[in-house]
This record gives C-alpha cells, structure tokens and sequence, in this order.
C-alpha cells in the first residue's frame, strides 16, 4: 500500500510503497498526462509532475531508500502452508519537499478533468482512481500537520478555482521550495498552510515572476516553462 508520511524535520514526505505500487502510480500519471503534444498550456505542470515520477522509478531501482514492512504472515499461517515464505515487504521510498509535493497533487486535478473530458469520461476509470488514492494519501497526511481550519480552506481553495495550472510559471514553485528550506522546523509548522494557498493565490510575488519570465520568453522564443531562474538548491537537505 502507498504510503505518504511527514518527515522529522517536516522537511516534505517520504513517499513509499511496494514495487507495484509506485509502478502503478507512474503508469497511472503517465496516462492522464498524456503525450509531451498534448495540452501545451500544461506543458510545464505535466513535467514538474513527471519529475517525482522520475524520483519514483529511481526508487524503484534502489537508488533511494529501502526498508522492510509486515506483510501480515505469522508462525500460523505459515504451518498451515507447511510453507516458507519472508514475513516482511521490501518498500522503496523516496523523499519529496513540501511545496513540490503540494503543485503536483493539485496539478493532477487539472489532468484529470482534461482526461475526463477529452479521453475517457468513466467513473470506472482506473488510471483517475490510482491518482485519486495518491492525492487522498497527500491530503491525510497535509491534514496531520494543519489546523482544521486551515485545512479547511485548503480544500475549498481547490474546489473553487478550475484551471488550477493553466498556462502556470511552475518555476514559483522553486521559489517556494528554496523559500521553504530555509525555515526551521516550527516554521515550517506554523507556516505550510500559507505555502500550500500560495501555489493557488497567485499573490503579488508570483504575478510579478511570472511578469518577468513572460518578456525574457518574448525575447527568447522560448515556451515559458523553459526560462531558467536563478535557484541553486543545497546539495544536501536535512529532511
């Protein structure tokens, strides 16, 4: 089963799970993305997003952390098989920071509507089911840290405001991640509820980014997406 957890520092998440676990939720992603051709002005949210599938499948690989997990077998069981068989699941984990974590679960709402509409309108749809446990998983677990008020606006924030992601200078999100890092640990308590409104409020500090990377791609040519800021992340985060 996924699992999202706060870490200690509530630096961001631990995301883990089974191999198949984390395989069906980059599938999942994958196919309500769609093709890097498809809904150009999502183009930056959908790779912001296939970056912590990108973190998923290295996780996979073991190139993150491993641990072990009760499986629900017992001595029991087990003679009753007259079997052997390993009593614990190995899970690949993988740690995401807060803000990241928060743009891609709400910038999978936007997918899923532009699925549903333009692909595959079932309620029996299993790709939107997958990506509908991840973001529940994200919400439980943002729930844990927030007051109830705060959650509260949180999500009448979400169901207010459609398009979520649209045509978004997704490099706001790194502004608020650097930003994020920098707190302590009782800051950060005090203060994800505001990150978390901030990739939705699209207050004085994002228009006027998004205002400057806006004449640099005029400039450029470039999709405004690809315009570089100057954001060096530490080499070392003590999560």
């Amino acid at each position: 089963m996924l699992s999202i957890q706060s870490t200690e520092q509530l630096t961001g998440v631990r995301i883990s799970g089974d191999f198949w676990d984390l395989d069906a939720l980059i599938q999942a992603i994958y196919q309500v993305t769609g093709d890097e051709n498809k809904y150009y002005d999502y183009q930056g949210a959908r790779l912001r997003i296939l970056g912590i599938c990108r973190n998923l499948r290295q996780a996979m690989q073991g190139e993150h952390q491993l641990e072990f997990v009760s499986n629900g077998l017992n001595k029991s069981i087990l003679s009753r098989h007259e079997t052997i068989f390993p009593t614990k699941n190995v899970y690949y984990g993988t740690e995401v920071l807060w803000p990241e974590l928060l743009f891609t679960a709400i910038a999978l709402n936007d997918f899923i509507r532009l699925h549903r509409e333009l692909i595959d309108s079932s309620d029996w749809n299993g790709d939107v089911a997958t990506i509908r446990k991840f973001q529940a998983a994200v919400a439980d677990c943002l729930e844990q840290e927030l007051t109830e008020d705060e959650f509260l606006v949180f999500l009448r924030m979400i169901h207010s405001k459609s398009p979520l992601t649209f045509r978004y200078a997704t490099q706001y999100v790194d502004v608020l991640n650097l930003e994020y890092i920098d707190l302590n640990t009782q800051t950060r308590k005090a203060h994800l509820a505001s990150f978390a409104l901030r990739l939705m409020l699209e207050d004085e500090e994002y228009i006027e980014l998004k205002s400057q990377l806006i004449e640099v791609a005029s400039t450029t040519k470039k999709a405004l997406h690809e315009i570089p800021i100057n954001a060096s992340y530490p080499e070392e985060i003590l999560w």
